[in-house]
């Protein structure tokens, strides 16, 4: 009996070391740190291909906040008193992204506007434009025949406003902030991982010192205008130890620089751009239909960001109240004294009025945003039904004599005059140079054809009523200008050498429409708005480079990676 237990003890036991040999055995050869391509060692210390191979998920930006993707009908207007025609239903599909929990405020933004003032003081002659031309317009609220004026030289900068929603903002304006964010956001990033020396963003940053995301992607040693004290290699980085080598009686130690000593998108360290949301993420985060799902199908569909076809709360406490800021009828934009119906007059404190199912503030009322789509008066998803956009201008890095990417200086730095007479900045120094796609990226591919796809599909020669089908003949600039199919005014505003502006107005009588290639969507109702402008479908166009006090806009930033952090399953 005592034999047999030592037997089958003895048995056991060797049973346990074959399935700890296995396991072990398997363990190595799924080795995370070696390649299933080639089985080689990934971030050898002595070198090699170094990847960030424990990379868990994207870091939510700051400010913003997760809107998982999906399926949603756009267009789903239940109103159509405005006989628009310019938002029919049609099935869309969004991939995840994030979103500024709210509408970019004026603390927000005076950040920026003190950035760009210390960095290229607007008394240099090189850069008086770039502070001005960044400036909101605060003229907006001028009105007529009302007093406005508190809020003309008040409502920027005041610190009683410091939380409310920026307006006075263009398109164009929207777009260089988004670009400027991603950016700081960046180098803050890389100088807590101590690829930046510490605080150089503040005592360091000059306008011919500055950092920009791209160019320290593409070419490292330029960026901060290539000074190796605040570009740090890694330095604080355990990775980026110099490889040494033991020395042998026939070869000598050996100490090598380490590899890849800057942070690259493979380090997982730089997040997506800021940029403007399209017009489908934007209403599709608005409607939060995510609130309303039932397995995988929605229960029903949303009128407003908020769960009912009414404004006013049913919440037994809060009663009554209004769930958004927005004119109520003529005269009336916030009730009655001692009794007010949602709390403001002109705009509101962000945060002021409860968020939609996705943790969003603001989606109705408020202000109406900018998104960043061209306005046409259909949404083609016969084209696209996979992240519909419409507006993409792709270009390329410069490449200069050298062979190398070629960066933005003072003397080489584009002004741009708008039509309303504003100049603004195109590029800011320290940014690589762009110019537009040519043949070389465009040649035999079926997904796109030139630089500028603004007008694909509408408004280019083949979807006009003139379109002839195998015809040869070229068209003339005066014929192309009369076939076009929108015949919107040109207007021309140009500085001559002296720096006046040159206004030239199109004063044909015989312009048939204000849509053009710079014409942009906005969303959402605004606190000058109705009711019927809240729901998130309607969808109204300006000009880029015009503003108003009605308008604001918040950021979005696309998600890399997964769909969701994890898996879903339906409710039970």
């Amino acid at each position: 009996m005592k034999l047999n237990k030592i037997m089958t003890f003895k048995l056991l036991l060797t049973l346990v070391i074959i399935l700890g040999a296995t396991v072990s055995c398997s363990k190595k050869s799924s080795s995370k740190n070696s390649s299933t391509a080639t089985g080689w060692k990934i971030n050898d210390k002595k070198g090699g291909f170094q990847y960030a191979s424990n990379f868990k998920k994207q870091a939510t930006g700051p400010g913003l906040v997760m809107v998982e993707g999906g399926t949603f009908t756009m267009g789903k207007v239940q109103d159509d008193v405005m006989h628009d025609w310019n938002n029919t239903p049609n099935q869309q599909h969004v991939q995840s992204f994030y979103m500024d929990e709210t509408e970019v405020t004026n603390l927000m933004y005076m950040e920026y506007l003190d950035w760009l003032k210390r960095v290229f003081p607007p008394d240099q002659e090189n850069y008086k434009n770039i502070y001005e031309g960044a400036s909101p317009d605060t003229l907006v609220w001028r009105n007529r025949l009302g007093y406005n004026e508190t809020m003309t030289n008040n409502y920027l900068r005041h610190p009683a406003y410091a939380n409310y929603p920026v307006v006075g903002v263009n398109w164009i304006q929207a777009v260089e902030f988004s670009k400027w964010r991603t950016d700081r956001v960046n180098e803050n990033t890389l100088e807590q991982e101590g690829f930046l020396k510490k605080d150089a963003k503040i005592v360091d940053t000059k306008a011919e010192a500055t950092f920009s995301t791209e160019t320290y992607l593409n070419q490292p040693t330029k960026a901060f205008g290539g000074d190796e004290k605040i570009v740090l290699k890694g330095r604080r980085n355990s990775k980026a130890k110099p490889v040494k080598t033991k020395g042998t009686k026939d070869q000598p130690a050996t100490e090598a620089p380490a590899k890849n000593v800057y942070a690259q998108r493979s380090s997982g360290l730089i997040l997506p751009e800021y940029r403007l949301p399209t017009e489908a993420e934007w209403e599709y985060a608005a409607a939060a239909d995510v609130g309303q799902r039932e397995y995988n199908i929605y229960k029903g569909q949303k009128k407003y960001p908020w769960s009912g076809t009414y404004t006013r709360s049913g919440k037994r406490k809060v009663r009554g109240d209004q769930l958004a800021n927005f004119k109520q009828g003529k005269g009336d934009y916030g009730g009655i004294a001692g009794w007010s119906d949602d709390g403001a007059d002109i705009t509101n404190i962000v945060k002021s009025y409860p968020p939609n199912d996705f943790g969003l503030y603001d989606m109705a009322g408020n202000v109406a945003e900018w998104v960043a789509d061209v306005y046409r008066p259909i949404v083609d998803d016969e084209a696209s039904d996979f992240n519909y956009f419409r507006g993409n201008v792709y270009t390329k890095n410069k490449i200069g004599e050298d062979g190398k990417a070629e960066l933005v200086t003072p003397e080489t730095q584009v002004f741009d005059t708008l039509a309303n007479g504003r100049v603004m900045a195109r590029n800011l120094p320290g940014q690589l140079a762009q110019v537009p796609v040519d043949e070389k990226e465009t040649y035999l591919r079926q997904n796109f054809d030139k630089s500028d796809e603004r007008n694909y599909r509408d408004g280019d020669k083949q979807s006009t009523r003139y379109f002839d089908f195998g015809s040869s003949e070229e068209e003339d600039a005066k014929s192309k200008e009369k076939h076009k199919m929108y015949d919107s005014p040109i207007h021309n505003v140009t500085t001559d050498s002296l720096g006046n502006m040159v206004r030239k107005f199109d004063k044909s009588s015989k312009r048939t429409t204000l849509v053009n290639d710079n014409v942009r969507v906005y969303k959402g109702g605004s606190w000058r708005d109705r009711a019927y402008w809240l729901d998130p479908a309607q969808r109204r166009y300006f000009p880029q480079d015009m503003a108003t006090d009605y308008i604001g806009f918040r950021c979005a930033m696309s998600r890399v990676g997964p769909k969701a952090d994890k898996k879903k399953r339906p409710r039970n």
